[in-house]
């Protein structure tokens, strides 16, 4: 009898059974679960990668608010105050500065602060 798909069909099924492997019980064996949960595993992994980056994105507004209030400001109001300073940094390095460099972070804050207080004196002489 002659075996139609033999190279084909072995290799997408060594394909799935390897990164089914170490999956449990006969999700890692047999191929109909392993397809199954390959697309599966997959699919989430593509999602968390997502989410990922916006769970980053929160530790470094905590850190940067924790920072802040050591300053004597809220985390809305010190990137308020850099805003208006034209400071552009983004809140990656801004937490790393707080981490690693406290006193060049005391600097931007009295910046900051500096920048809030002469755009309320501006607005208030204006009416």
């Amino acid at each position: 009898m002659r075996i139609k798909y033999s190279v084909a069909r072995n290799k997408r099924k060594k394909k799935v059974l390897k990164l089914a492997k170490g999956f449990y019980s006969d999700k890692g064996v047999r191929l109909r679960q392993a397809k199954q949960q390959v697309n599966k595993s997959l699919t989430t992994a593509y999602i968390h990668r997502r989410d990922k980056k916006g769970e980053i994105r929160q530790l470094w507004i905590v850190r940067l608010n924790a920072a802040a209030r050591e300053e004597g400001m809220s985390y809305s109001r010190f990137m308020d105050g850099l805003h208006k300073a034209n400071i552009t940094l983004n809140r990656k390095m801004l937490s790393e500065i707080a981490i690693r460099d406290p006193q060049s972070f005391k600097q931007l804050a009295e910046i900051s602060r500096k920048a809030i207080s002469t755009i309320k004196k501006v607005v208030g002489t204006e009416r």
